[in-house]
């Protein structure tokens, strides 16, 4: 990268936080971000190497935005900054949240073959359609020590299992109908999140 695509990268971040802050002061000291520029920065920051700028952001990002579910992309550009920011609990904990968010999205990183599941998603960014958006892959030379990381975690016992639980009961909801039998069933993928 050079000098100047640096520069440009780090004005676009500069930006993105000025009219974030604008928007705080537009509602008052909330957040609303229609335009979804906070999703921006972390791409920015995995561009350019700075995983403790990337850290920092989202740090501020969650504490700003608690309730925010995320789009899969944001997620992964998550892990990818807590593993070279040698967070490694916090970046096998967001690459679990990304495989919930979309079951898709490692195996096409990786480059394994893809199969649609019979199972509820939420909204196109749970389903495989949300590949064409997806935005790294393991032959970004920039991401070869994480993507080594990413094929040992997901062959680990411990996210195996997590992730058959997790399209078990997706699956389950696919089929089911009774608002209580669902109601149960969304607690069970959510504390499965959370507990991982």
């Amino acid at each position: 990268m050079t000098e100047k695509q640096e520069e440009r990268l780090r004005k676009k971040i500069k930006n993105i936080k000025l009219a974030l802050a604008a928007d705080k002061r537009q509602w008052g000291g909330c957040h609303r971000d229609g335009r979804g520029l906070r999703y921006l920065p972390l791409e920015y920051y995995i561009k350019l190497k700075d995983y403790s700028g990337g850290k920092r952001y989202v740090n501020w990002f969650f504490k700003n935005f608690p309730d925010d579910v995320c789009y899969p992309n944001f997620l992964f550009e998550c892990s990818i900054i807590f593993f070279y920011s040698k967070k490694l609990k916090d970046a096998q904990k967001k690459l679990f949240e990304t495989f919930a968010s979309n079951t898709y999205v490692i195996d096409q990183f990786l480059g394994n073959d893809i199969r649609k599941i019979e199972k509820f998603e939420y909204s196109y960014t749970n389903g495989i359609e949300y590949l064409n958006y997806f935005k790294y892959s393991s032959k970004d030379q920039h991401l070869n020590e994480f993507t080594n990381w990413v094929n040992q975690e997901v062959r680990s016992v411990v996210f195996e299992s997590a992730a058959s639980k997790l399209i078990e009961i997706q699956q389950k909801l696919h089929k089911e109908k009774e608002t209580e039998k669902r109601r149960r069933l969304l607690h069970q993928e959510r504390a499965l999140v959370e507990q991982y």
